[in-house]
């Protein structure tokens, strides 16, 4: 019988115990004083709990879990809504005594609750740093007093001031009225006075500032900036970029220093120009930061093994701790891939010249020799700072065509040297993935081709070919390494980290599949592979697109950390970004902790940059979500575009989300999301099933999922804000599972009603 410590005093974390454990109240109270220490074994060092106790620990654990007391988030036991220390913040308003109140920028989708706030201490002296609408990185602990935010925070760093300007589009109108068309979907239309105009014309992308609103009518602003016209081509990637803020324009001080920069010599460099390593890009990239080259081992204790190696483009010596573009990447984080355009992290004379694999060039890069077993084992490996000359550039189609038997001139005279060594190398490697079984999520990707003036040509589905795969293992095998070899020499580093999914979405996600007659095994830690048996199980049925979404969506979000949670995703203990530090900060970060763990040179990472890399991290992340809804949205519009002369048209449609207020529908031939209000579904009342992902019918016990292709009808468009609506034409089905629910629902709804009643009487 588990010992209990009936007392419920406080008693110092790590002091000896003996025989008694922690109350609740104790638990609770260190685990929301530590939210960076609160993991199952650091709380049982912190109490001391040993042996036995162990299990007491993880059902008191579980128990509060339950009564939603805690969660669990990325391996640490959390109070809900807890932050990390180091966060980025809005702040959005004022206390009572004038004192500045920020909320979290990014909020995780796991997370459920109300938004947890943050009360801004003031600097030394009392002085103010920041104010409304800006956006800073802040250190956070939780507040003493109970009554305000459950937070104080203290500013580290305040990003450029937010303008408070609205983005939108300039029209005159036939009545003669100046109007703003917002490119954010809840912003309401502006009127703008002759005056305050600013030499703007119809069609015109402006910034404008709100500046009245009366009783009646539309409110007022004025012009601030005209930032282009939308007929240009590249105009709706402009919105995106100012809508997030995305910087895009290089300061004339980081210009200059990349201009500057000179060719990287032999001095401290293994010569590796007469390895003919290879490059295999997309067919339109313009820079290239990985090239691959494959050989068996000659080693007789391996036999049948084989020897890869990744070099990839040295950044670091270039781009150097504390300089004008050292600051400027990390301020980016990453590039910005749209359709129509790149936003790049680095200037073209770093990015497309000094650091790219040119082919026949010499270049200086950081390269991995990795030797593996014949089962895909990795026996060992060893990083190298070297010279290398590309042997060819070749695209994906072009080099599986090769293989295929159909080499061209330039892929014929590597064919038996470098090319089939290569897919040889990948044969052994996939045994090893196969080995490892990562999650094997089967969703296309969609790449839109754009026509000369930049509106949309048309949707496809690139195939997906060995020649991607190849290039993709070589590359996780390379950033596993870097991991391993940083940690083996206890060098600090930023991890990409993917935590398995929340107890939450675990419980919804299981819901969903009993409704389908699957299960998923509840109690031990989930791992990869039980999510791939599911998925075998659907392949090829109908509902094999749907199941492959919700798996999708019940996992958790990737991110950078300074401490090391594993890749859930790839099923790897440990795993750092290593091969893309032409457009991700994180990479650079890591070759700069390699140069200086291994001693390659005198522009590693420096302690004082040890001691941001949590800052560093958090800073990342955030840009990294910034570039994802930027690209999303664009796409959006894009497509909003194309479709705004098709009002009235049917197309087929998937249903690819659900929610109380309607249907999300994604039309496959685009690759574009629309909604359907539920308002106008019908005669009948629908009910949000949220396990199943469905809206049925009270009455009927019909309704729509997720994942039935259904006709629908387009009625509206608002192409600036990537907006469609349609009408559901198809009829409602049978809802597989969806009549206890119903039956619940109708159950609560009749309960709810008495008490009205109840009330109204009294």
């Amino acid at each position: 019988m588990a010992r209990r410590n009936t007392k419920g005093t406080a008693q110092v974390p790590g002091e000896k115990r003996g025989a008694h454990l922690p109350s609740r109240e104790e638990l609770l109270r260190y685990i929301a004083e530590n939210p960076d220490r609160s993991g199952k074994r650091e709380i049982a060092k912190a109490f001391n709990i040993k042996g036995g106790d162990r299990v007491w620990l993880k059902d008191m654990l579980r128990q509060l879990q339950d009564e939603g007391l805690v969660q669990k988030r990325r391996r640490k036991i959390m109070r809900p809504g807890a932050l990390p220390h180091v966060v980025v913040l809005d702040i959005f308003s004022r206390d009572a005594e004038g004192g500045l109140i920020a909320r979290p920028a990014e909020i995780d989708e796991d997370d459920e609750g109300p938004v947890p706030l943050v009360t801004i201490r003031a600097q030394r002296g009392g002085r103010t740093v920041a104010g409304l609408g800006d956006r800073v990185l802040a250190r956070v602990l939780p507040a003493e007093d109970d009554a305000g935010p459950a937070y104080t925070g203290r500013i580290l760093k305040v990003f450029e001031k937010r303008r408070r300007a609205v983005l939108g589009v300039f029209r005159e109108m036939q009545d003669g009225t100046l109007r703003i068309e917002p490119v954010e979907r809840r912003q309401p239309e502006l009127l703008v006075d002759e005056d305050f105009r600013k030499d703007a014309r119809h069609g015109d992308l402006v910034e404008v500032q709100p500046v009245t609103r009366g009783r009646y009518g539309l409110p007022k602003a004025k012009v601030l900036s005209v930032v282009g016209s939308i007929a240009t081509e590249k105009a709706v990637s402009l919105i995106a970029i100012h809508a997030h803020e995305i910087p895009h324009i290089f300061p004339e001080s980081v210009l200059e220093e990349a201009e500057s920069a000179q060719p990287a010599g032999m001095e401290g460099r293994e010569d590796w120009r007469n390895i003919p390593l290879v490059t295999i890009d997309p067919a339109d990239a313009k820079d290239h930061d990985d090239a691959v080259f494959a050989e068996p081992d000659p080693d007789e204790k391996n036999p049948g093994g084989v020897i890869v190696t990744v070099a990839i483009a040295d950044v670091a010596h270039y781009v150097r701790p504390g300089s004008s573009l050292d600051r400027e990447a990390l301020k980016r984080g990453n590039s910005v891939y749209f359709p129509d355009r790149v936003v790049p992290m680095l200037p073209e004379r770093i990015s497309n010249d000094l650091c790219s694999l040119r082919e026949g060039e010499a270049r200086p890069a950081l390269a991995v020799r990795m030797r593996f077993a014949p089962d895909g084992r990795k026996l060992s490996h060893s990083f190298h700072r070297v010279t290398m000359r590309s042997a060819a550039r070749l695209s994906y189609p072009q080099a599986q065509s090769a293989i295929d038997g159909q080499p061209d001139e330039k892929t014929a005279p590597i064919l038996d040297s470098v090319l089939r060594p290569l897919w040889d190398a990948y044969a052994i490697l996939k045994r090893g993935r196969a080995a490892r079984e990562p999650l094997e999520l089967d969703l296309p990707e969609r790449k839109i081709l754009l026509k000369p003036d930049g509106t949309v040509d048309r949707v496809i589905v690139p195939p997906r070919l060995d020649a991607h795969k190849l290039i993709e293992e070589f590359m996780i095998q390379a950033n596993v390494a870097a991991a391993e070899t940083l940690e083996a020499a206890r060098q600090p580093l930023i991890y990409r980290v993917h935590d398995q999914p929340s107890l939450a979405k675990q419980e919804s996600l299981r819901a969903f599949l009993a409704s389908l007659g699957l299960s998923l095994a509840r109690g031990a830690a989930l791992r990869p592979a039980q999510f791939n048996g599911i998925l075998a199980r659907v392949e090829g049925t109908d509902h094999e697109q749907l199941v492959n979404e919700v798996v999708l969506r019940s996992q958790s979000q990737a991110i950078y950390s300074t401490e090391n949670l594993g890749h859930f995703g790839l099923n790897l203990h440990r795993y750092a970004h290593f091969t893309s530090p032409i457009r991700r900060y994180a990479d650079l970060v890591v070759h700069r902790a390699l140069i200086a763990a291994k001693g390659l040179g005198k522009d590693g990472l420096r302690g004082e940059d040890e001691e941001r890399l949590e800052e560093i991290a958090a800073l990342i992340s955030a840009t990294e979500r910034r570039a994802m809804a930027a690209e999303r949205e664009t796409v959006d519009r894009l497509v909003a575009e194309h479709l705004a002369h098709r009002i009235d048209e049917t197309f087929d449609a998937r249903i690819s989300g659900v929610t109380k207020a309607g249907i999300f529908v994604l039309l496959p031939e685009f690759g574009a999301d629309g909604f359907v209000p539920v308002s106008s579904l019908g005669n009948d009342y629908y009910i949000y099933d949220e396990p199943r992902h469905a809206l049925v019918g009270q009455r009927s016990g019909r309704g729509y999922q997720l994942g039935d292709r259904v006709e629908v009808r387009l009625l509206e468009v608002a192409p600036m804000a990537g907006a469609l609506r349609f009408e559901m034409l198809s009829e409602p089905t049978h809802v597989p599972g969806s009549s206890k629910s119903l039956h619940k629902a109708k159950r609560d709804a009749t309960r709810t009603a008495r008490r009205t009643a109840r009330t109204r009487r009294r």
